[in-house]
This record gives C-alpha cells, sequence and structure tokens, in this order.
C-alpha cells in the first residue's frame, strides 16, 4: 500500500513537471542502495539524446558528476536548485550543455533530482565563430610573406611560420623552446632585449637597425616589428616580424653610388664635386691653403667618337679615367665633368706642383690607347682656376677654368694655362659689339648648325632644332648667349630672324630634291619677331617660294610670346592652317599659365634643360620633369627634354614616356654637312 503512495504521488510529479517543461530534455534520477543512481525517468527529448539504453548513456554521461553534485546539494541545505554547465563530446565535437538540478525529497526521505538539460546554442554559433576566426588568424600567420616567430614571456620562440625557415633557414623545430636572444649578436643583446620587453609590456614598437643569424651562421641586417597579443587585458605572448633588409641595403648603397659616381667611368661625378667643394674649400678658407681645379678635356674626341662609335668611344673613355687615377696623387679628387672632360682637384699645391703635375698629365697622353689591337693617340688640353684668387663658388671656378681650357683649345691644344682675366668672355662692350653684328650676315659670319632629336623608344631621328652660330673677325665665336639679347634689344633681330627662316627652307628644298628621308626642323623665333603683323605672311611667302611640306617645318617659341592672348592665338591658329607644327620652348621656365597650353593648338612642349640637369639624384627636378610629360600627354601633345647628358638621365626619361630628347649625350650642334653624313645620306 505504501509503495502504491508513493507510485501515486511520482506519477503527479512527472505529470506536473512534463506539462510545465516539455521542451526541455528531462531526467529524473535517485540513489539506489550501491550509492549510485538510477534514472527512473526521461522525456523523449532526452531519450532521443541518450539513445534508447538511456541507464547506461546517462549513467555514462553523469557518472563524474554525481558525487559533485551531491556534495554541493548537502551545501545548498535548504535551496532546493542550482544551475552549472558541463561539457561533453558528441561524436567529434565539443558541446555545451546548461544544467538546472531540482531536489524533491519524499516523505521516506527518498531523493528525486530533477535534471533539465539545454544545449548552449548561443555558444555554438559563438565556438563557430571562434574557430572561423583562429584559422583566418592562423592563416595570415603561417601564410605571411614576412617571417614571423611568436615568443612568449620568457623569450622563448614557441611559434614560426614558414617565411621564417625561406629567409633564415630554420625549420621551427630547431627554434622551439630555445631563447630568441641567441639569434642576435652580442653587440646587439642589450638594446634588443630592451625592445622584446617593452613589446611585452603592450607597446606596438619596431626596431629598424638590427641584426639576426642565418642558420649557416652569418649575420643579416634586419628590420623587426614586434606585436603584443593581447588576452583578456593581458600579454599572452609576442608576434615578432623579422625582416632581411640585406636586398635593401645593398640597392640603397647601389643608388647611393650612382648618385655620386659618373656610371660609365666609376669617378666622381658633379654632384660629389658640389659637396666636396663646401668641405674643401672650408679647408682651405681656415688653413689658407689653396684648393685647384685642373680641367682636363680632350682634344678632337668627336674623331674617336665617328671612328670607334658610341661604344667603342665609351671604352677610350674607361682608358682614360684608369690612366687618371694612376697618374693622381692620392689625396687628390678625381671627377668626370662631362662627356670628355675630367677635373682633378688638389689641396694644397703650390704653383710649381700644380705647373709639374700638369705637365706629368700631358706626357702621359702621349702615350697610345689601344683598343681592338689598334693604336689611338689623344692629346689634351687643361685649365687651371684656383680657390680662393679666382673665384669663391664652384661655378666660378669651374666657369674660368673651363674659360682656360677653352683659351688653350684655340691656340694650339695640348698644353695648359692658368685662368687670366683677359681669358674672360664676356664682352662688356655692347654697344662696338652690336656694330659688328649688324655686319654679320652681309660678311657671312653667320651659320646654322643642327642638333638632332631623338626618339627615346627607337633611337630614331627624324627631327633637328637649328640652332645660329655666330664666328666674328674680332670676338671669335661668340655665344647665342650673348649675342641673341643684343640683337633682341636693338631690333637687329627681325632681319637676322629672317635670314635664319631663309635659310632652313632652302636646307629643306634641298634635301626634298636629292629624295632623303623626310624630317622636320625647328626654328626658334624669338617673341618680338612672332609679334609681328606680316609673320605669318612673310612664313607663308617662304614655304611657297621654295615649294616645301609645311610639316616640314616646326615654329618653335617661348612662353614669352604666349602672355597676349588674342594676338597670339590667331597667330598660331593662322600657322597651324598652314600645316606648321607649333612647339613650346624651355617651357616651365617663363610665365605661361596653363590656361595657356587649354587655349592654344599646341603640338609640342619642350622641358628645359635646368630641370634636366641632375634629375637622376635631384628629386625636385625629376618630379617637375614627369608632371610636365604627363600634363603634355594630357593634353595629346608630344614632349621633347633638352640638355640631356647622360644615359641616366634618358632612362628616367623613357621611363617616363617622353617621346624625344636632345643633347650632348646624343650629338652637339654640329653644321649641315655633318647632318647629311651622318643621318641623311646614304649611309646614314
Amino acid at each position: 500500500m505504501e509503495n502504491v503512495k508513493i507510485e501515486e504521488r511520482l506519477e503527479k510529479v512527472i505529470e506536473s513537471y512534463i506539462f510545465n517543461h516539455s521542451f526541455k530534455m528531462t531526467i529524473f534520477v535517485g540513489e539506489n542502495n550501491q550509492g549510485k543512481f538510477d534514472v527512473l525517468y526521461a522525456n523523449s527529448l532526452a531519450k532521443q539524446y541518450f539513445s534508447a539504453d538511456i541507464d547506461q548513456s546517462a549513467a555514462s554521461f553523469f557518472c563524474d558528476l554525481w558525487i559533485p553534485i551531491k556534495r554541493r546539494m548537502r551545501k545548498l541545505q535548504n535551496q532546493s536548485n542550482f544551475t552549472t554547465e558541463i561539457q561533453s563530446m558528441r561524436g567529434a565535437t565539443n558541446v555545451l550543455f546548461e544544467l538546472d538540478f531540482q531536489r524533491h525529497i519524499e516523505e521516506h526521505e527518498r531523493e528525486i533530482i530533477i535534471i533539465e538539460m539545454r544545449e548552449r546554442l548561443d555558444t555554438k554559433t559563438e565556438r563557430k565563430s571562434h574557430t572561423e576566426l583562429q584559422h583566418k588568424y592562423n592563416s595570415v600567420i603561417e601564410h605571411n610573406l614576412d617571417p614571423i616567430i611568436t615568443i612568449d614571456q620568457n623569450f622563448k620562440m614557441i611559434y614560426s611560420n614558414r617565411a621564417v625557415h625561406l629567409g633564415f633557414g630554420y625549420r621551427f623545430k630547431e627554434l622551439s623552446g630555445r631563447s630568441i636572444l641567441n639569434l642576435t649578436r652580442e653587440g646587439k643583446m642589450k638594446e634588443f632585449k630592451l625592445f622584446l620587453t617593452r613589446a611585452l609590456a603592450g607597446e606596438s614598437i619596431n626596431m629598424e637597425d638590427s641584426t639576426f643569424f642565418h642558420k649557416r651562421g652569418h649575420l643579416l641586417p634586419a628590420y623587426l616589428k614586434a606585436i603584443p597579443v593581447f588576452v583578456d587585458g593581458d600579454v599572452k605572448e609576442v608576434q615578432l616580424i623579422v625582416r632581411d633588409t640585406s636586398i635593401h641595403q645593398k640597392n640603397n648603397e647601389k643608388l647611393f653610388y650612382l648618385s655620386y659616381h659618373d656610371h660609365l667611368t666609376g669617378l666622381w661625378n658633379r654632384q660629389a664635386m658640389l659637396e666636396h667643394f663646401a668641405e674643401d674649400s672650408l679647408f682651405a678658407l681656415k688653413s689658407e691653403k689653396r684648393l685647384s681645379f685642373v680641367h682636363l678635356g680632350l682634344d678632337r674626341f668627336k674623331l674617336i667618337n665617328e671612328s670607334l662609335g658610341h661604344n667603342g668611344a665609351d671604352e677610350i673613355l674607361k682608358m682614360v679615367a684608369e690612366r687618371l687615377k694612376v697618374i693622381c696623387p692620392a689625396s687628390a679628387r678625381l671627377y668626370r665633368n662631362g662627356s670628355d672632360e675630367f677635373i682633378v682637384s688638389l689641396q694644397n699645391h703650390s704653383v710649381l706642383k700644380i705647373e709639374k703635375f700638369a705637365q706629368q698629365l700631358l706626357n702621359d697622353f702621349g702615350k697610345p690607347f689601344y683598343h681592338n689591337h689598334q693604336e689611338y693617340f689623344i692629346s689634351a688640353s687643361i685649365g687651371i682656376a684656383v680657390y680662393p684668387e679666382d673665384g669663391k663658388t664652384l661655378e666660378d671656378l669651374l666657369r674660368k677654368s673651363e674659360q682656360a681650357l677653352a683659351f688653350v683649345k684655340d691656340r694650339g691644344r695640348s698644353h695648359y694655362r692658368f685662368y687670366q682675366e683677359a681669358m674672360n668672355s664676356t664682352f662688356p662692350d655692347e654697344a662696338l659689339m652690336e656694330s659688328h653684328l649688324r655686319r654679320a650676315i652681309e660678311l657671312n659670319e653667320l651659320t646654322i648648325h643642327y642638333q638632332p632629336q631623338v626618339d627615346l623608344k627607337t633611337g630614331h631621328i627624324s627631327s633637328f632644332e637649328a640652332l645660329l652660330r655666330w664666328n666674328n673677325g674680332k670676338f671669335g665665336f661668340v655665344s647665342p648667349v650673348q649675342f641673341i639679347p643684343i640683337a633682341e634689344e636693338s631690333g637687329l633681330i627681325h632681319g637676322i630672324g629672317d635670314w635664319v627662316l631663309d635659310q632652313v627652307c632652302k636646307q629643306l628644298k634641298e634635301w626634298q630634291d636629292k629624295q632623303f628621308k623626310a624630317v622636320r626642323i625647328a626654328v626658334n623665333i624669338s617673341p618680338r619677331q612672332f609679334r609681328m603683323e606680316n609673320f605669318v605672311e612673310k612664313l607663308k611667302g617662304k614655304i611657297t617660294y621654295y615649294g616645301i611640306v609645311p610639316s616640314s617645318l616646326e615654329v618653335e617659341i617661348t612662353e614669352g610670346a604666349l602672355t597676349i592672348i588674342d594676338e597670339t592665338l590667331t597667330t598660331l591658329n593662322e600657322l597651324k592652317e598652314i600645316g606648321i607644327f607649333i612647339s613650346v620652348d624651355d617651357f616651365g621656365t617663363g610665365y605661361s599659365s596653363l590656361s595657356y597650353l587649354k587655349q592654344y593648338p599646341i603640338d609640342i612642349i619642350k622641358i628645359d634643360r635646368s630641370f634636366i640637369k641632375d634629375i637622376e639624384i635631384d628629386v625636385k627636378n625629376k618630379a617637375i620633369a614627369k608632371t610636365i610629360i604627363n600634363l603634355a600627354h594630357s593634353l595629346g601633345m608630344e614632349v621633347i627634354a633638352e640638355g640631356v647628358e647622360k644615359d641616366l638621365q634618358a632612362m628616367i626619361l623613357l621611363e617616363a614616356n617622353c617621346q624625344k630628347a636632345q643633347g650632348f649625350l646624343y650629338s652637339k650642334a654640329v653644321p649641315v654637312e655633318e647632318i647629311v653624313e651622318k643621318y641623311l645620306g646614304v649611309n646614314a
């Protein structure tokens, strides 16, 4: 009878619980005589999870919990329920359950414990997200191209990715458990340890000047970056990125070398001379010593160029450089100043010593140079300027040493001279020069030389610039820099300009009749000449008279001619109607506005030589040149760079998509006979 009552009460409890809590896995357990528990009841959800043999499955599930549960129940005393969590394996998956325990005491003090179970779905999602995040994190580390080493709080290496093996030769098993301090040299140990300590304290920090041992035993320069890994606010480990910077170091050293050395001969270049002069002149000034510049130029070197070609001439220049290295004193500095010019700077040499050295140079150039088993004799001329007597700036000293050199070449070559004021090639008596200039055409003193414009991609030449030369009976060869301003101010430029146009048209006609390949010639037009009302009509008349193709002529104007918008636009449009090409000379140095380029029908932009000079070492000049090129291309214009003297300059311009270049690297302006022979004749 007693058992019947117990069963009735149990059934009522079960019925009540199932009615209210059927959505959870529910199990009733009670302790048996052996001190273990029996499953008294399980709802359908519980049976589904624990399988048909629920007694055995539940016993396995709760066996480790049963004793802790009983202890917890005793501690709770009057409290009839508590909640906990448990992890269990479901197949290969670790599942987290939340369990509610409720205690029921029967009249005969038999305990029935009701267990409600539910899987933590939010934790499951979070776990999946965490797993994905962990995989992504591991992938970023393992597949990173930078070597990454993970260290713990004791500086011990606990992980390394595959890039560590590729860069430094170590596999993870060779590093695991070792102190990372063993991978740097003793001299860097203190700094390296401080770096790691700061990272373990929570700083993201880098160290540029470090070294790391390769597995083979040699040291490599390295850049280090430390990234602390935080877990619950504490740094558990540090990810250390270790980059081998030896390649960058070599590239930087190469760039530094190219910045201060001539690429062909390996001698110091003009940039190095400028920096050395700052030091040497200061020392000379403080010590009251001399600083001498011995300016050596090879005589008639263009014959070598013509005989051996560009590559052969380069080989001769290398031989010249090597010979000069042998002759120069250990304290001297040797520079290549240009194509066939070299400069030696001598510190604290007396006049007698300088003369002796100059004579030794001349004597050594009496010995032949050998190329392809042939002897070549090259003489040299020398001009000398001295600091501070002849000038206190490098520009003054080089100009005066060059004037002394020109003086020597004009008077027989193959000897030396110190600079003297009488050699100064400037002419203060402009009135006298103007009177001679007025008769220059009549006396046949004017000639036109042509400078090739080279296609940077192909090396072909299809255009030239016409440049005026004046050889006067009194003054000798006069630079255009000197006589053109006089012609402009005096008004002589109109007659000279007409003469130049006439000669160029006549020359084009001659080449056209001889059926030479089609070329274009650019003629500089002064602003005064360009603004003449009848300029277009005169030019049209010459084209008609000589019967030349209009597109073979290029009118080259300066930026100063662009300022009067209405007149300029009318003139340029008329020139375009004829079919003439239009170019803007010395772009970037005058007064032009970008709006002019937009309004005017301009075909070609010529970058001024001041932006090309030192483009290989002057970041600003390089940026300006590239900007001009990009601007011109965006407006559909061609670009020609002036004053190109070095291969590296040409390379930079080619990379920037500049179409053409002209300068001493390819050729100076030469007489028409050489143009025909080299570029237009049968063998050209």
